[in-house]
């Protein structure tokens, strides 16, 4: 083949190639972003129900926290009888009651809030237990003014996880 002949043929092959390369890198760069529309419309369509679940299981865990709240907790719960280790088992009892109803909304919170929100039950439940293996504390209404009054002087596990919960809901607007 001649030289002229090929240089010839390179003049209509070249742009016609490189011309080709343009469409192609254009056509996916489309692809790409309609594609991504449609993640995004998608992700926003899923977040217009999904927020008010997540803000209802929020809610929940505040409620849940106040009601395991030890001076929230002993006043609605009122010993039966004087045996302090059987409201011990009373209040223990609520508090599991309470914790299995609202399990499932761990879902709809972050990891680090359930595990505020457990460490706060935890705490509570100690609380509790050490209030009821005192020795000088005899009755369970007694073990009920016990718990009362230390809760008075200091922060309480529960008022911890409920500022971590508002910190939480903050964090979603």
């Amino acid at each position: 083949m001649d030289t002229t002949k090929i240089i010839e043929l390179l003049s209509y092959t070249l742009p016609a190639i490189i011309t080709g390369m343009v469409a192609v890198f254009f056509f996916k760069q489309i692809s790409k972003n309609e594609s991504n529309r449609r993640t995004y419309n998608l992700l926003k369509e899923n977040q217009k129900t999904a927020l008010p679940l997540r803000l209802q299981a929020y809610e929940r865990m505040t409620l849940f926290l106040e009601r395991i709240s030890p001076s929230n907790l002993l006043v609605r719960v009122v010993p039966s009888s004087e045996d302090k280790p059987a409201y011990f088992k009373k209040l223990l009892a609520n508090v599991e009651q309470e914790y299995e109803h609202n399990l499932a909304q761990q879902i709809y919170i972050s990891s680090d809030c359930w595990k505020t929100i457990v460490t706060a039950k935890n705490s509570t439940l100690n609380v509790l237990k050490e209030a009821m293996l005192q020795g000088e504390v005899k009755t369970a209404n007694a073990m009920r003014e016990a718990v009362l009054q230390q809760q008075l002087n200091e922060e309480t596990p529960t008022q911890v996880a409920i500022e971590y919960v508002k910190q939480e809901v903050k964090k979603i607007f």
